[in-house]
């Protein structure tokens, strides 16, 4: 890397939640940068997508995975902007051809967040608001008897609503990144057991165009070897099951020492049926271990037959 000044432009959502984390990587690069010798400045492009504009249609009616991202994605490779900060969560599990995710920061928790009661105390039929397939069915198979109501909005947005609602839920990361107070609230930290995390969660990720050679090398220094370690396990699961799965489907990994443990699931929408399997391997086996999860869940587990229902 050169010494000498850089202007980079990050193109994101106007989101609060996705201005924080563009500001996060953005004075995470800034630093990296000046211990280099380069003087960096960063400049936000907002980029307000289809997804953000039309809250009265579910996420999975519009699409699913990478709603959030495409026209984030096409500020980079028509050359408005240089990178693109991403909630890995909302990310398609195929990269578009000419990108790159050049980074990923340390993972912040990745769990999810029911608000408004625990799970034990919701009354029996209670309505759970979540515009999330993968939380309702994880949801509906613990407790068959609730109900849900779909819930689309910033993170202001939906807090407002839930006092509609039993309980909503939301990620856990992204009430910890805006410092939400929620000490008046009866919540629940969900455990993995009950409701596993949409693969990447809790993780950004930063793109770039992949022949951006100077770019690769100084988003190189942001990243967190064993959160992209994880990504990269929890992003080929999703990937084998063919791109974008429309089931609800999930998968979180973390690495103990050289050892990765990842656990997916794959379910029916109704929750009735919620497929499970998990492994612990070495950590080079990240990749190929997401892609055999898949195949088990889907040639041995019985999930070829969900997707065709």
């Amino acid at each position: 890397m050169t010494t000498g000044s850089l202007h980079v432009r990050a193109a994101t959502r106007a989101s609060a939640l996705a201005q924080w984390q563009t500001d996060a990587v953005s004075e995470a690069l800034i630093d990296v940068a000046a211990r280099a010798g380069l003087t960096l400045t960063v400049e936000k492009v907002l980029v307000e997508t289809t997804a953000d504009q039309r809250l009265d249609i579910p996420i999975h009616a519009m699409g699913g995975k990478g709603v959030f991202v495409k026209e984030v994605q096409a500020a980079v490779l028509d050359g408005r902007a240089d990178i693109a900060v991403h909630s890995g969560k909302d990310m398609p599990a195929i990269t578009p051809e000419g990108l790159i995710i050049a980074a990923v920061p340390p993972r912040a928790d990745a769990r999810d967040l029911l608000i408004g009661s625990t799970l034990d105390d919701l009354v029996d039929g209670a309505v759970v608001a979540t515009g999330s397939i993968r939380r309702r069915a994880q949801l509906a198979h613990a407790r068959p008897d609730l109900r849900f109501a779909d819930l689309r909005g910033n993170i202001a947005t939906r807090l407002a609503k839930s006092v509609d609602f039993d309980a909503i839920v939301m990620a856990a990361a992204a009430v910890d990144r805006l410092d939400i107070d929620l000490s008046d609230r009866s919540i629940e930290l969900m455990d993995p057991a009950v409701m596993l995390p949409q693969v990447a969660q809790g993780a950004m990720a930063v793109e770039c165009r992949s022949d951006a050679s100077s770019l690769i090398e100084l988003l190189a220094l942001i990243e967190d070897p064993a959160s992209r370690l994880a990504v990269n396990a929890e992003r080929s699961f999703l990937a084998e099951l063919g791109g974008d799965c429309d089931l609800p489907a999930g998968a979180y990994a973390t690495l103990h020492g050289n050892i990765l443990e990842i656990e997916a699931i794959l379910a029916s929408e109704d929750g009735s049926t919620l497929l499970r399997e998990r492994r612990r391997v070495p950590a080079h086996d990240a990749i190929e271990v997401g892609r055999e999860l898949a195949r088990q869940l889907l040639d041995h587990r019985g999930g070829a037959e969900l997707l065709r229902r």
